[in-house]
């Protein structure tokens, strides 16, 4: 275990306070949405199905941590989060994991059907968008910036970013990858996300740009170790407390981080990368206390 440098930091009633604005906030959102129809159904069901809300509450707390005001920030962090759950929502599918679980709940196309599901989806990613650049946030924010965070949300979930990740984790399957090739396929399929999180909740907060930048440093460092935080659960990890079966990268003949270095040297991997994660916010104040805490609870979570 690695020592926790802001032990006294309530993480807790951080993550519950966080999840509570976002939550609120996307339901306000769809009901406000003129349409009850069968698609609005499904994304309010993959939405609201009990999602740690990891990449909304790292935007709000990057925002922070740069002396910005989280609900200045609730519209892009919740965009997010609508991008996040759209993705899983394919990932899902048969097609792609063909999993039937998710966060201990039927997927999206189990509790509806494919069609439903894939319009889902893609309603969500659409909707994010429609949020990101709307007239309220240009209000709040310099335009300009609301630009640079449009653009590198969209490089990081396309055929440059999670887009091409996922379709080398589906063309690998069966393949023990080296690892430098599941280090770059997961900083493309997960990790992007993440630090696009992290950038505009700094970009929005008034960053700098040498903050943006050690920022971004903690953000590649915790995307790698959330993943593989992620690969040792799919191995140990309790499915009733996950949510979620586990083995099923063995099954699928998935190249992970414990495949190629072993149980035990993954999680000393995951503790180097979070050592690492820390030491790029050493010029922050206490502000950024909730990042330095949430890069301790990204390995020592059960889900």
């Amino acid at each position: 275990m690695i020592k926790n440098p802001a032990s006294s930091f309530d993480l807790n009633s951080y993550l519950i306070l966080k999840r509570k604005k976002v939550n609120a906030f996307i339901n306000e959102i769809l009901n406000n949405t003129a349409s009850s129809s069968r698609i609005v159904q499904a994304m309010h069901y993959s939405l609201m199905a009990g999602g740690k809300r990891v990449r909304p509450i790292l935007c709000i707390a990057a925002s922070e941590a740069v002396g910005g005001n989280a609900d200045d920030v609730l519209p892009a962090a919740c965009a997010l989060e609508m991008i996040h759950t759209y993705s899983l929502i394919h990932d899902d599918l048969p097609a792609m994991d063909n999993d039937n679980l998710r966060r201990g709940k039927p997927t999206c196309h189990k509790a509806f059907d494919e069609a439903t599901a894939i319009l889902a989806g893609d309603a969500l990613l659409s909707l994010a968008f429609r949020i990101l650049s709307s007239i309220n946030l240009i209000n709040k924010n310099n335009s300009s910036n609301q630009l640079k965070i449009i653009h590198k949300i969209s490089f990081a979930t396309g055929h440059n970013g999670m887009i091409e990740g996922q379709m080398r984790d589906i063309a690998s399957e069966g393949t023990l990858l080296s690892l430098k090739k599941l280090e770059d396929m997961h900083s493309l399929k997960t990790g992007a996300l993440i630090e696009a999180s992290i950038f505009s909740g700094a970009l929005l907060g008034g960053g700098s740009p040498k903050q943006i930048d050690q920022l971004e440093i903690y953000a590649k460092n915790i995307g790698l170790a959330f993943q593989v935080t992620d690969d040792i659960l799919n191995i140990e990890g309790d499915p009733a407390v996950m949510g979620k079966a586990v083995g099923t990268d063995n099954a699928r003949g998935k190249s992970t981080y414990p495949s190629i270095m072993g149980l035990d040297k993954s999680k000393e991997f995951a503790k180097k990368l979070v050592h690492n994660a820390l030491q790029a916010l050493d010029d922050f104040d206490s502000n950024s206390n909730s990042l330095r805490a949430i890069g301790y609870y990204i390995i020592e979570r059960k889900k």
